[in-house]
């Protein structure tokens, strides 16, 4: 937690502190900039005041007057004649005479700043020029000693010291604060995974809130609710192998010491012999299954597409199932629209229709009925299997594609089902690039569908 907040704090505050910093340096020379030409504004405003009075009447007594006006404020005023020969002057500047030489040209009747550096100069200072029937006969040099702007400045630099003390401790004290709340959730993150790498897969983050760090949490949730689904999968997935292949190894090693330690009537044997046969052909078509279902895991599964008349498909698989229907009394209907051509693997379409047929007729029962169904719909192929059996409970539907999953939790194995055929028929559908739903109602019946793109 330390060391990540703490990472977090250092980061946010030299940003934090790089912005601030420029702001304050920002505003303290605009602020000082402002204040010298407001000064200076003054001061050229003052100056000209004066002359606009001495053009009117330049004698001694106004010019004793302007005198006696400066005296009272913390300027200064120095009146020349055009040479610089000083007429009158509130306080004594001999740097009028080098003020003099530096003018170029003709001063602009507005007035002009002689001296505004007052980091470095005693004084600031204007001038303007004194005019009469158009030409000029003096000047009014005005100057303001730069103490007053030292003591502002410094005024201001101890306001802006305080502001900039009490930002940091404040800024400091948000970022401890933001640092920590970023980083407590990180490091619940950080445990959560370190528990899913251990196999510990309760894991309980706060997700609430819709900010990055919520969507992450979300994710690592989720990501921890379905690798703890997947564990739970592995383990009824590794008991169901265990159980499919235990059973007919049982009976078929059970009936072969029956046949061998035993003098048996060629009734019973042929009989034993039977049931061996049957739990042998079991064992083949769940290690079959299995083998199918590992190479979809892989992606080493090859669909070889190509283009199948459907209708002839369809007969072809009546033919073949018609007699098993027939022996246990139920209905077999078969439908398929004339012309109808997929590109598909035949054989793995083959697979996934006798599946569902043979699902069908394991949950009916004598007097029940069976449908194949196919038809064109809109752009796509639409394969209806639908029977008029058990049904599937509708609490059970979101799972029946699953591996080993069983309907019937006693694992009753009156039905032959092993739990993989739908999960086989699901992959082998999407492998196609197609959809499979289900409906189902318990008693009524249960309807699977197919679509395939035309």
């Amino acid at each position: 937690m330390k060391k990540l907040s703490l990472k977090l704090g250092i980061i946010f505050f030299i940003t934090l502190f790089c912005i601030e910093t420029f702001m304050m340096f920002f505003l303290h020379v605009s602020l000082t900039n402002s204040r010298v030409e407001e000064e200076l504004t003054n001061l050229q405003t003052t100056g000209n005041s004066h002359r606009t009075i001495l053009e009117q009447n330049f004698h001694e007594e106004t010019l004793s007057h302007i005198l006696l006006m400066e005296s009272r404020e913390n300027t200064d005023v120095v009146i020349t004649d055009k040479a610089g020969t000083i007429l009158a002057a509130s306080s004594s500047h001999p740097e009028i005479h080098a003020y003099l030489k530096k003018l170029k040209g003709r001063v602009p009747y507005s007035g002009q700043v002689l001296e505004k550096n007052w980091q470095d100069e005693k004084y600031i200072a204007t001038i303007s020029p004194i005019l009469k029937q158009q030409k000029t006969i003096g000047y009014v040099f005005m100057f303001q000693n730069t103490d007053s702007i030292h003591a502002l400045m410094e005024r201001l630099n101890k306001h802006f010291l305080i502001v900039g003390l009490v930002s940091g401790l404040v800024t400091i004290a948000v970022i401890i604060v933001l640092s920590r709340k970023l980083a407590q959730p990180l490091m619940a993150m950080k445990e959560a995974t370190l528990k899913m790498n251990k196999g510990d897969f309760t894991v309980a983050l706060s997700t609430n809130g819709k900010d990055e760090l919520s969507d992450l949490a979300n994710a690592i949730q989720q990501l921890s609710d379905d690798l703890n689904h997947l564990r739970e999968e592995r383990k009824e997935f590794l008991a169901s192998i265990a159980h499919e292949l235990r059973t007919p190894i049982t009976f078929i090693k059970g009936y072969t010491d029956i046949l061998y330690k035993r003098d048996l009537t060629e009734q019973d044997r042929q009989k034993y012999l039977g049931i061996i046969m049957e739990e042998t052909n079991r064992l083949s078509t769940l290690i079959k299954d299995l083998f199918d279902l590992a190479k979809m895991d892989e992606n080493a599964f090859v669909i070889n597409k190509e283009c199948l008349h459907l209708d002839e498909l369809v007969a072809s698989i009546e033919v073949k199932l018609r007699p098993a229907f027939q022996e246990k009394q139920i209905h077999f209907f078969v439908e398929c629209e004339e012309g109808l051509i997929l590109r598909a693997d035949s054989v793995r379409l083959e697979q996934i229709m006798l599946n569902l047929l043979n699902n069908a007729l394991s949950y009916c029962s004598s007097g029940d009925s069976t449908f194949l169904i196919v038809k064109r719909q809109n752009n796509l192929i639409k394969i209806i299997v639908k029977d008029t059996g058990k049904g599937i409970p509708k609490k059970e539907l979101p799972y029946i594609f699953e591996r080993f999953y069983r309907v019937e939790k006693s694992r009753a194995r009156a039905h032959g089902g092993l739990g993989l055929g739908l999960a086989i028929v699901k992959e082998l559908v999407q492998a196609h690039g197609g959809e499979v739903t289900v409906v189902s109602e318990e008693n009524k019946g249960t309807t699977f569908e197919l679509l395939f793109k035309g």
